[in-house]
């Protein structure tokens, strides 16, 4: 139940609804009670007609068991039942008809007026409800680490944001409905049988929960085939965000019968779970409308003998009580479910709470401070790192300095450790042991937002986001002129390309700019970056993936990104470094190499050489 609390809480900013939602179901099922309480006066105005033309009243028949209820309850009945009397049944037949039509129709109205707005308040609270979790999971998402997102499944995180917070939502309005709008409206159908026949309604309490128990039964089943279809759903939704995502790598080895067959053994047991299901519910309809059969048909043969054998009740009485009566039987119905609501919504809950209960581990500190700029030069200090689920340190104890206007390199095989260095320097990790200063600040005590804002990114796999291209350039920034966005694609070597697009700079360039080539959108996020105009860039392999005339294009847009700038270079290709002001070789986590190009070939047997001979040498045979 501490799940549900927690779920609970967010209702609690729309309190004054809730308070408007009560007010207005009370008021709904009070109107229901009249419209099916009147129908007693109906029945007496239309078969005891004989009577009314010679006697031109009507009296109500008195409750037949006043001695089992409170005396305060018998009065306020008598005063209620004596000024319903003086009105309606004054008068000839016509004219008490005419009342009980009139009275009908208002009853009706404002019970459809009262179930709207009863309605509205509800939808008002499950969508401000639904709204808050999924902003609070999204906003909690952009605050966990870059760990966090290599150990989840997207598709499974699409799922719990979606689909779970769907079934939260659905299933905290039927419970909302099972102990607020349902007890109300028994309650009110509890008094007009109670005001009809104590004696009935003794025996009716008796014989009504058997259909409740039998509901009960059938739920419980429900309910846990209902926390399999939502696991199921997010494995669907894992493998579709994967397959699209990754189309072309599905194509290039021709496993589309792999991925659809994989799809359809998910789609089938999701299907054979949801015809499980249906096959419950649809059990669950006959035989719990069997039950409310059979003790509608006990309570009409106690009745009956009430009416013609004891004749303590009339039959008007008697037919107005089985209305009543009959009224009760579905919110009991709902009302046994709601534990099946809450254990839906608990499952849904829980998988919401894994999300939000995960701790960032890069958070500001308590008084961060705040920079504006880069002034003088970032130090690693003895810094080791390694992932958590990883033995092995991917730095060890790294200790290096880049002076403001620098070019930094780093070159090394595969796992050495290059990508993790640039990675440390904006906080996307934290270093296990040492320090990164800035400007002789602990990197940890700035405010992170501040210091992204010194830094610019551009990676190998360039993300650009499925908007025109002048949106995508000027991403993060606001009020910024078309004049600056044309000026930084020309700088990028980008300008041209995008006036031959369809509508220019207003063109949408698809998902993950699907639309352009590799070296067209590393040429946009430069111009990306150009505009944000950090003093530090962090090049990650930014050329590595694209074809000999783009990494011209590219090389030459980096070279004028790289000026007056502090610069980090991963490179793949050592041509594109050898103006870099220091180049480290990096070995297991360990710097083996400190110098500049020329240097390090001087170096015959160090790992830069063989690096650029091995290079060399396959451009050579290429």
């Amino acid at each position: 139940m501490h799940v549900y609390k927690r779920i609970l809480k967010f209702i609690l900013p729309f309190w004054k609804h809730l308070v408007a939602t009560i007010i207005f179901t009370f008021l709904f099922s009070a109107m229901s009670g009249i419209t099916v309480y009147l129908t007693i006066p109906l029945l007496n105005t239309l078969f005891l007609q004989n009577e009314v033309e010679s006697q031109n009243t009507i009296s109500l028949p008195t409750n037949d068991s006043d001695s089992f209820i409170p005396s305060w309850f018998i009065e306020l009945q008598h005063s209620i039942s004596n000024s319903f009397e003086s009105y309606v049944y004054s008068g000839t037949t016509h004219e008490v008809l005419l009342k009980i039509s009139i009275l009908i129709i208002i009853a009706f109205f404002l019970k459809s007026i009262f179930g709207y707005l009863q309605a509205f308040y509800i939808a008002y609270i499950q969508q401000g409800m639904i709204k808050n979790i999924r902003d609070k999971c999204y906003i909690h998402i952009h605050q966990l680490p870059m760990n966090f997102f290599k150990n989840e499944r997207t598709g499974d995180l699409i799922s719990r944001i979606t689909n779970d917070v769907n079934l939260i939502q659905s299933s905290t309005t039927q419970v909302f409905i099972s102990f607020v709008r349902e007890p109300i409206t028994i309650l009110v159908y509890v008094l007009i049988a109670l005001s009809i026949s104590v004696k009935l309604f003794l025996f009716s309490i008796v014989i009504l929960p058997i259909s409740a128990f039998i509901i009960g039964i059938i739920s419980s089943f429900l309910r846990k085939q209902s926390i399999i279809l939502q696991k199921k759903m997010g494995n669907i939704t894992t493998i579709l965000q994967e397959t699209i995502v990754g189309v072309k790598i599905v194509k290039a080895f021709g496993m589309e019968n792999y991925e659809i067959e994989k799809f359809r053994n998910e789609t089938n047991n999701f299907f054979r779970t949801v015809i499980k299901k249906s096959r419950i519910q649809n059990i669950s309809s006959p035989t719990t409308e069997l039950a409310a059969v059979i003790v509608g048909v006990v309570i009409i043969y106690y009745g009956g003998l009430l009416v013609l054998v004891d004749h303590s009740l009339q039959a008007s009485n008697f037919m107005g009580f089985l209305f009543t009566i009959f009224q009760i039987i579905p919110p009991m119905k709902q009302m046994a479910n709601v534990n099946n609501h809450i254990q839906e919504s608990i499952a849904a809950g829980t998988r919401v709470f894994e999300i939000l209960d995960i701790e960032p581990s890069i958070k500001n500190i308590e008084s961060p401070k705040s920079v504006d700029d880069f002034h003088e030069k970032l130090e690693f200090k003895n810094v080791s790192f390694k992932y958590d689920n990883s033995d092995r340190d991917i730095l060890d104890n790294l200790s290096l300095t880049a002076r403001k206007g620098e070019i930094i390199a780093f070159v090394g095989s595969s796992g050495a450790g290059k990508t993790t260095i640039v990675d440390l320097i904006p906080r996307f990790h934290d270093p296990i042991s040492g320090e990164i200063l800035l400007d002789g600040i602990n990197i940890k005590e700035i405010k992170i937002e501040d210091l992204r804002k010194l830094m610019g990114i551009v990676t190998q796999e360039t993300f650009l986001f499925n908007e025109t291209v002048s949106k995508n350039i000027a991403y993060g920034l606001s009020n910024i002129p078309q004049e600056r966005i044309e000026q930084a694609a020309k700088i990028a070597n980008a300008h041209d390309f995008i006036l031959e697009l369809p509508n220019g700079y207003d063109t949408i360039i698809g998902e993950r700019g699907a639309k352009l080539s590799g070296g067209q959108r590393q040429r946009i996020s430069i111009a990306r970056a150009l505009l944000k105009n950090p003093p530090i860039m962090i090049f990650d392999e930014a050329t590595s993936a694209l074809d000999n005339e783009s990494e011209v294009l590219v090389q030459e847009a980096i070279e004028h990104l790289m000026k007056e700038r502090t610069t980090f270079i991963i490179a793949h290709r050592l041509s594109t470094i050898r103006k870099s002001d220091r180049i480290y070789v990096l070995d297991k986590g360990k710097i083996v190499q400190v110098g500049k190009h020329e240097e390090l070939l001087n170096e015959k047997d160090g790992i830069y050489n063989k690096l650029y001979q091995l290079q060399f040498s396959n451009q050579e045979s290429a």
